[in-house]
C-alpha cells in the first residue's frame, strides 16, 4: 500500500496523501501505464538514457516493489521494440552501482525489432527444451 489509510470522521481526511515524489503505486500494471510514456519519449529523443535519469527527470512514482519491479521495466521496453541496450553507466538510485544504458529504436523499426526479439527467445527456448 502507497500510505497509511487516513481516518475518515467524515468531516475531513486527518492525513493527507503523500508527495509525489514519494507515491508508490500499488497496482504494477496502472503503474507500468503510468511511467511507459516518459520511457518512450525518451527513446524518441534518440539520445542514451538509464532509467533512473527518466524517473528521477520527471519525478515518476515508485512500482509496488521498487527493490525488485524496475528491472522488469526496460524488458518489456526492449520487448516492445522501443530500446535496446547502448552500454552501461551507474546511477543514483543504486547506489552509483552499474546499470545498463539504453537508447530508443527509430519508430519505423519497432515493430521489426520486437519480433526479432520474439523469435530469438522462440529460438532459445527450443534449444533448451533440445538439450
Amino acid at each position: 500500500m502507497s500510505h497509511v489509510q487516513p481516518a475518515f470522521d467524515g468531516m475531513q481526511l486527518a492525513a493527507p496523501a503523500p508527495a509525489k515524489s514519494r507515491r508508490i503505486i500499488d497496482d504494477y500494471e496502472a503503474w507500468v501505464d503510468e511511467v511507459w510514456p516518459y520511457y518512450v519519449a525518451a527513446a524518441d529523443t534518440g539520445r542514451p538514457f538509464t532509467v533512473d535519469e527518466v524517473s528521477r527527470k520527471h519525478q515518476l512514482p515508485d512500482p509496488p516493489h521498487s527493490q525488485s519491479q524496475w528491472g522488469s521495466l526496460p524488458l518489456r521496453l526492449q520487448n516492445e521494440g522501443v530500446i535496446r541496450h547502448h552500454s552501461g553507466g551507474t546511477s543514483a538510485r543504486a547506489g552509483h552501482s552499474m546499470v545498463h544504458v539504453w537508447i530508443g529504436i527509430p519508430a519505423h523499426q519497432r515493430e521489426a525489432a520486437a519480433t526479432a526479439r520474439r523469435e530469438a527467445r522462440k529460438a532459445r527456448a527450443a534449444a533448451r527444451r533440445a538439450a
